[in-house]
């Protein structure tokens, strides 16, 4: 309650009738009285001054009533007022939503975008829009049918636009299912309360192939003499407003098409089949932002082909040989030639046609072509050199549109008919020496063959065919003469093969055609006398080889070196020499055939040794031979093992541990590269106890002091060396260690 003045009131709507407020009164004041809005039941009590409602306000009929309040004396005249009483209506979530239309349709397409709307619903609220009374909330409570996990459709739970999911991006197919019913949901309080009002509606969606698809392989005929550009093709987005591109699928030069804004393909420029065949580029549609709106479609275009190019010559000149026996009908060889217009088309079909002969004679018409293949074939009967050696053809090449002219040779190859004849049957004898050199011509030879000169059926190879087990002698030939030189190829001897009755034979390289052999023609003999020389003793080998172990005793049997004289005469042995030591240790006896060491001590001075030994005929001393004998020396571990110091030990005084010096083992015996000492101490006290010796590697050793209680004096130290030879050998020896005082170069005053 309260003196009468200007007020507001909040009123929620609904809930019945209800006391507002009270006015006092003041006198001389004795009633209210109300005015304006009233609605029918705002009304005030006048005595009383109650401002009450007697009943339900409602937001959604007003929301603001406005009144004016005044106090009255008692003769009704107007004491204080009118002031003015506002009441505000406040909503209550008494409206559910209601969409805008009892059912929805929709069409999608095939592969459109996931999220990109196709449809919107549309509901309204009539609670008050700037509360959660009046806030949607979107979404799909059913979805007929739905065959995978995923719903194929998605909503706006703010706006209700109906898009595609990923899911239904992918598997929407108008040839599996083309309609679905989707029960959409809308709640007020936004959906975010269980008392929220709900409503739902069928939205009825058709689903339609995609208009984003490749067009078939295009094909565009080559060389084509129509305006550019060229439409041959046209591309349709599921979405309105896109921006189509092509990129090219391979690095190209330049890619001769291009694409509209309408998706008009167009190609640019005149296509060469022959310089490509095809091509492979892709078009994209993006929307405004840059972003792709469909998936890229890969565009394949042909080349048609025409006919223009001519048929061209495989080789300039093609050249054919024929031999002179071969048969009529036969297959001679083939005139090549090629057309790059498109393979197994008619464009490119060649016929081939003789179109002269060169010379005509002993015909004209000598030979035939084969019209679809070139294959060039004789006629009837077989060339002869002697008529033609060479024939020249015109080969006329065509496809339907142009000709060409491929030049043919084809020679004349004369056959092996003829056998090579000796100018004599008989060359009746040659006499040598036995000593005669290797190399040298003892006799000539000539045949003749009437084949084609300079070819494998006139060059004649003369063998000797009887009377030469040994190939003493060898026939070379002279290619452009045919004449034969009758060499020797090793050594005669007088000995062995007194007399040679030789029968040559003169054959070809290229064999005899089957009507034709060879006979006595090609056949010629003579004899070979061989005259003896005396000759100087041969030993039974070249060289002569041995190894002896070093330790070999005073006559011992060394090596027998043989030899003998070709013509039976006795050798002996007339000189031995020791070569490469100057003969400083010659002293080798000779017995007869055989060699003894004289002196123990010849052979521990070099490890391989040459002896020359020289034999000469007995009652021919001038006729002599030498041969050398090549002695290796193996080593026998007789040598005990030392120590090869190049420097005294020593240890600088006082000795502080820790110090060591390398001590180094050596043998006079071979040394093989896996030579391995062993080093070890003396076993006596005073040694083990003051030092001790460690291995570095197979020829080295540490030796150390054990502790540091030495005197500045020298020291004998016993260390046993063994060679590990075989046998292995041992050597006790004493190293002298001086502990001696230092200078700063740590080496003893």
């Amino acid at each position: 309650s309260g003196p009468l003045k200007d007020m507001d009131f909040s009123v929620q709507e609904g809930g019945g009738p209800r006391i507002l407020h009270q006015f006092t009164l003041e006198p001389p004041a004795v009633s209210f009285r109300i005015s304006g809005e009233k609605a029918g039941i705002i009304d005030i009590e006048p005595k009383s001054g109650i401002l009450y409602i007697n009943g339900s306000l409602d937001w959604e009929t007003k929301q603001v009533h406005k009144l004016q309040v005044e106090s009255l004396d008692g003769s009704g005249n107007v004491v204080k007022g009118p002031y003015a009483v506002t009441i505000y209506v406040e909503d209550i979530n008494d409206n559910p939503p209601e969409f805008d239309q009892t059912r929805y349709f929709g069409v999608v397409r095939q592969n459109s975008r996931p999220g990109k709307p196709f449809l919107y619903v549309h509901a309204t609220d009539r609670d008050d829009p700037t509360t959660p009374h009046a806030q949607l909330s979107y979404s799909i409570l059913h979805h007929f049918p739905n065959p995978y996990e995923e719903m194929l459709f998605q909503i706006d739970s703010e706006t209700g636009a109906i898009s595609p999911s990923r899911t239904g991006s992918y598997y929407l197919d108008p040839q599996k299912q083309d309609t679905f019913t989707l029960v959409v949901s809308v709640k007020d309080m936004a959906g975010k309360t269980t008392n929220a009002f709900t409503s739902s509606v069928d939205v009825i969606i058709l689903v339609r192939e995609s208009l984003w698809k490749a067009p078939p392989i295009i094909h565009v005929r080559e060389n084509s003499t129509e305006a550019y550009p060229i439409n041959i093709s046209k591309v349709q987005s599921n979405e309105p407003d896109v921006i189509y591109g092509i990129f090219e699928k391979e690095k190209l030069p330049r890619l001769p098409f291009s694409i509209s804004e309408n998706g008009d393909i167009y190609v640019t420029e005149p296509l060469d089949r022959e310089e490509k065949d095809t091509y492979t580029f892709f078009v994209v549609s993006k929307d405004s932002k840059g972003e792709l709106v469909d998936k890229p479609l890969q565009i394949h275009v042909i080349v048609e082909d025409i006919n223009d190019n001519p048929p061209v010559c495989q080789q300039d000149l093609t050249i054919i040989e024929v031999q002179e026996n071969e048969m009529g009908g036969n297959h001679i060889g083939t005139v090549f030639a090629t057309d790059r217009d498109k393979e197994d088309t008619l464009n490119s079909r060649l016929r081939f046609k003789i179109q002269s002969q060169e010379p005509e004679y002993p015909a004209k018409d000598l030979f035939y072509i084969q019209q679809d293949t070139g294959n060039l074939h004789l006629t009837g009967r077989s060339l002869s050199k002697r008529d033609s050696a060479k024939y020249s053809l015109k080969v006329l090449v065509s496809d339907p549109v142009f000709q060409t002219v491929c030049d043919v040779e084809v020679h004349v190859i004369d056959i092996n008919d003829q056998i090579p004849i000796f100018e004599k049957s008989d060359y009746n004898n040659v006499t040598v020496a036995e000593n005669i050199p290797i190399g040298t011509v003892i006799l000539e030879i000539q045949a003749t063959d009437g084949d084609e000169p300079a070819t494998g059926s006139s060059l004649i190879v003369y063998q000797v065919k009887e009377g030469d087990p040994n190939n003493t002698f060898i026939i070379e030939t002279d290619s452009e003469t045919n004449r034969g030189f009758v060499k020797i190829n090793k050594a005669l001897d007088f000995e062995t093969m007194p007399v040679y009755n030789l029968v040559i034979n003169a054959t070809n390289p290229k064999p005899l055609v089957p009507s034709v052999q060879y006979n006595s023609s090609s056949l010629t003999t003579f004899q070979v006398f061989v005259t003896n020389v005396d000759e100087p003793p041969v030993f039974l080998k070249p060289v002569y080889r041995t190894e002896v172990s070093e330790d070999i005793p005073v006559n011992t049997l060394v090596m027998t070196v043989e030899a003998y004289d070709p013509e039976g005469d006795s050798v002996r042995v007339s000189k031995i020499v020791l070569k490469e030591v100057q003969g400083k240790y010659a002293q080798y006896l000779a017995r007869g055939k055989t060699l003894f060491l004289q002196k123990t001590y010849l052979l521990v001075e070099e490890e391989v040794y040459s002896i020359e030994v020289v034999v000469s005929e007995q009652n021919n001393v001038t006729q002599k031979s030498k041969v050398f004998l090549i002695l290796r020396l193996r080593d026998v571990n007789d040598n005990r093992p030392q120590l090869a110091m190049d420097y005294p030990a020593f240890f600088c005084y006082p000795v502080s541990g820790g110090e060591r010096t390398l001590i180094q083992a050596t043998d006079a015996d071979e040394q093989s590269f896996n030579s391995k000492f062993t080093f070890s101490l003396a076993d006596e006290m005073n040694t083990r106890n003051n030092w001790e010796i460690s291995k570095f590697n197979a020829t080295h050793a540490y030796l150390s002091p054990k502790h540091a209680n030495f005197e500045e004096k020298e020291y004998n130290v016993p260390i046993i060396l063994n060679d590990n030879g075989k046998p292995p050998l041992e050597n006790k020896v004493n190293l002298q260690v001086s502990i001696c005082k230092c200078s700063s170069e740590n080496s003893c005053f």
